[in-house]
């Protein structure tokens, strides 16, 4: 059964399979409001995460910045739609979808969004991270309803 997070890869362009699981199952942990600290398992211990104008460097810091994320929303689903590999064989990605969040002021929203990620493999299995992830979308989606 297809994962509610696949996504679209430009056609002819070679990308490691390990890289398409791991951002399903990103996406799906982003979505778990009480998955925190499975969510930080997702990156390096040194990573860099920048959120729109927020940027998170370190496991501790971005525990926080992810605990912040669901201040004002009770869920929210990713729809990440493509992603983009810099080349055959690269571990540097674009990646463009949409995210819907329930306010917990009431209401839902939907924005785009637009991530640049870089992949690395760690340990004798070769678990996939991200040491730098940064997210471009409109914060202010947040602070209203439709």
């Amino acid at each position: 059964m297809p994962s509610a997070y696949m996504s679209e890869y430009p056609t002819g362009v070679s990308f490691d399979p390990a890289y398409k699981t791991f951002f399903e199952e990103f996406y799906a942990i982003s979505d778990s409001p009480d998955a925190h600290e499975k969510y930080v398992e997702q990156f390096t211990k040194d990573a860099v995460l920048v959120m729109a104008s927020r940027k998170a460097k370190g496991s501790d810091e971005i525990l926080t910045l992810r605990k912040s994320l669901w201040e004002k929303v009770t869920s929210r689903v990713h729809r990440p739609l493509r992603v983009f590999p810099y080349g055959a064989g690269s571990d540097d990605v674009m990646l463009y979808g949409t995210v819907s969040y329930a306010l917990k002021a009431g209401g839902e929203v939907e924005v785009e969004w637009a991530a640049r990620a870089h992949l690395v493999k760690q340990g004798g299995n070769g678990k996939v991270r991200m040491d730098f992830y940064q997210v471009y979308l409109d914060t202010a989606a947040q602070n209203q309803s439709r």
